[in-house]
């Protein structure tokens, strides 16, 4: 079992396979034939489909969500959300103020933009949305039925941004490769919007059962959550802000026990898998990159109220942006304001100019510097860019013949292995009966991953999947 003496950050290095040139062999006496051996059997089939995401490799997203970086403070959020001049707007999940990283918070976001851009707007005035995803789709429709003629510009050639669903003959249901889950309570909540567009969704069972990489099922330890608890509670008491890696080590984590307990499971991973199933996996980044002063928190993270959407996301999108005039397709590289227009070239070379903009997308595009803003957007907003973080979290999609697993839970986990890319896993079958597994992966491996093929891709899910494996099913191995 692997062991290590803290967690601050993990890159597992996928091992790349070298291809030698054939020379012809050595003549060589001839010996006595060696029996050939039968190769170990695969625990996990080979899946009958996969489909995957990319998000840290997604020109038009670069990256999954915003995060609270070190040093970062949720007023800045609000200063990127500032208007310039009357004329030029932002919205995204990275300014909502209530409910970043999430598609409440972008849509919310996408309303209160619009909402201010009508109070200082004349009638009939022109209006560029940047961006078809949650934020922008809603903000487009806010104008449009406030009687201003809209023209949304979208990079890609669909609507929904990082919203991604994916339908076709190969797959039974909707496959989500964006989010897929709703928090079904507060005053962001959409569950009541898919009961209203007769999308299926279903409560969420969040406890997890767990996994030892030997396939034993271990009860969750509340060793790892309440270290990061405890770190949390320090870091915000200190006059800085510091790093949840930071505020592990000054709160003695780092010498947790790495003794085998129960399972052959220490202490010390425990507190790994907290941090690899839920603190990373919420934040989509490193522990040394997240504020100790805004991290999520355990409680924040094991919300009991989650719903799941299982007939298809984007069809949140598709009833408000079903009159509205959207142009696909269309970079926009250039962004320059006045007193009095917007002017905006795309990657085509066309221009056009409105009377106000809303730029709609993601903090990743932002932070990249892809988008030309003349004059340079104020110090508040380029500060707010540059301090707030943008995480990462990709998922692969694997549809089986038959399940090869042996359990029932609707969520897995896996403790005691810190090489495994894929530590969270969502089973369908009880929420859908289909033999369909959905992986989670975040942060730098989540960053590492992407740059691979789909069969390296795939083989680290597989590998992942072991603990779950049921002997019985064990196939051979190529």
């Amino acid at each position: 079992m692997e062991r290590r003496t803290f967690l601050i950050s993990s890159l597992t290095g996928l091992s790349l396979l070298a291809l030698t040139g054939c020379v012809p062999p050595k003549p060589s006496p001839t010996g006595t034939p060696t029996p050939s051996t039968t190769p170990a059997p695969s625990l996990v089939p080979q899946p009958q489909d996969m489909l995957r995401s990319s998000w840290s490799d997604d020109p038009f997203a670069r990256g999954s969500y915003s995060f609270a970086a070190v040093s970062s403070t949720p007023q800045q959020r609000e200063d990127l959300a500032e208007p310039i001049l009357e004329r030029l707007f932002f919205a995204g999940e990275a300014l909502s103020d209530t409910a970043p990283g999430t598609v409440q918070g972008a849509r919310g976001s996408g309303q209160r933009a619009a909402r201010a851009l009508t109070d200082v707007a004349e009638p009939g005035e022109r209006v560029a949305v940047i961006g078809a995803g949650a934020a922008g789709i809603a903000a487009a429709r806010l104008l449009a039925d406030a009687g201003l003629t809209v023209l949304v510009i979208e990079a890609r050639d669909r609507l929904g941004g990082r919203i991604h669903t994916v339908t076709n003959d190969s797959w039974p249901i909707p496959v989500e490769l964006g989010p897929s889950f709703i928090v079904a309570s507060g005053a962001h909540s959409l569950d009541e919007e898919f009961t209203g567009l007769e999308v299926s969704h279903a409560a969420f069972p969040t406890d997890p059962e767990a996994r030892t990489p030997e396939g034993i099922v271990i009860p969750v330890s509340p060793v790892g959550a309440d270290a990061v608890s405890a770190a949390l509670a320090w870091a915000a008491a200190e006059a800085q802000d510091t790093s949840l890696a930071k505020a592990l080590v000054a709160t003695g984590s780092a010498t947790l026990s790495l003794t085998d307990g129960d399972a052959g499971v220490s202490d010390a991973d425990w507190l790994d898998y907290q941090l690899a199933t839920s603190t990373t996996l919420e934040s989509g980044a490193l522990t040394e990159e997240m504020s100790g002063w805004y991290a999520p928190t355990p409680e924040a993270t094991a919300a009991d109220d989650t719903r799941i959407v299982l007939g298809g996301y984007s069809t949140l999108l598709d009833e408000d942006a079903a009159d509205l005039d959207v142009l696909y397709s269309s970079v926009v590289t250039r962004v320059a304001h006045s007193e009095t227009s917007v002017s905006l070239r795309l990657g085509t070379g066309e221009s056009l100019t409105v009377d106000r903009a809303i730029v709609t997308v993601p903090l990743g595009v932002l932070k990249s510097d892809v988008i030309e803003f003349d004059p340079p957007l104020p110090f508040a907003h380029r500060g707010a860019i540059a301090a707030l973080g943008m995480g990462v979290l990709d998922k692969i999609w694997l549809r089986f013949e038959e399940p090869f697993w042996d359990t029932d839970a609707a969520l897995w986990t896996t403790v005691g292995d810190d090489t495994l890319d894929f530590r969270v896993w969502v089973n369908m079958m009880p929420l859908t009966n289909e033999p369909i597994l959905v992986g989670f992966v975040s942060g730098e491996k989540a960053v590492e991953l992407a740059k691979s093929d789909d069969t390296t891709f795939t083989d680290a899910a597989l590998r992942s999947l072991e603990p779950f494996a049921s002997v019985a099913t064990a196939t051979p191995a190529p």
